[in-house]
């Protein structure tokens, strides 16, 4: 699963260009162009789901990317924590750590973003759930 959130990019009246994350009410921003808007965008994007998975809050999944729209998609740390949190479900944070045979408090770790995760812990809670990771340079 990639976490590519739709994003609409329109002039503002006053100049610049406004950005709308679809998926979120609060997800409004501005740049002086379309790409310092988009820029803008994908770093809000990142704070608000950083925001919601410390809140323990539902995390909304990405709208089909219609026509005319441009996707973003959340810092690297931020899109780690959320598909764990996503590929988690119902299981629990001590059935997690009795998998992978660590701490409750190393697992909870890996859904905060503030806490950068090192590759090998995400691959092997990744394998725990079932998954595996899968990594791009775009």
């Amino acid at each position: 699963m990639t976490l590519n959130y739709p994003v609409q990019i329109v002039p503002a009246e006053e100049g610049g260009f406004l950005a709308q994350l679809l998926d979120f009410k609060e997800g409004f921003t501005e740049g002086e162009t379309r790409d310092e808007a988009l820029f803008m965008a994908a770093d809000l994007l990142s704070l608000l789901l950083e925001h919601r998975l410390e809140a323990e809050q539902e995390i909304p999944l990405p709208s089909p990317l219609e026509e005319g729209f441009n996707a973003v998609s959340p810092s690297a740390t931020v899109q780690a924590a959320v598909l764990l949190r996503l590929a988690r479900e119902e299981r629990s944070f001590s059935d997690m750590a009795r998998a992978m045979n660590t701490s409750f408090s190393a697992v909870q770790r890996l859904e905060r973003p503030s806490n950068s995760i090192s590759l090998r812990q995400l691959e092997k809670a990744a394998a725990v759930l079932g998954k595996k990771v899968v990594l791009s340079l775009e």
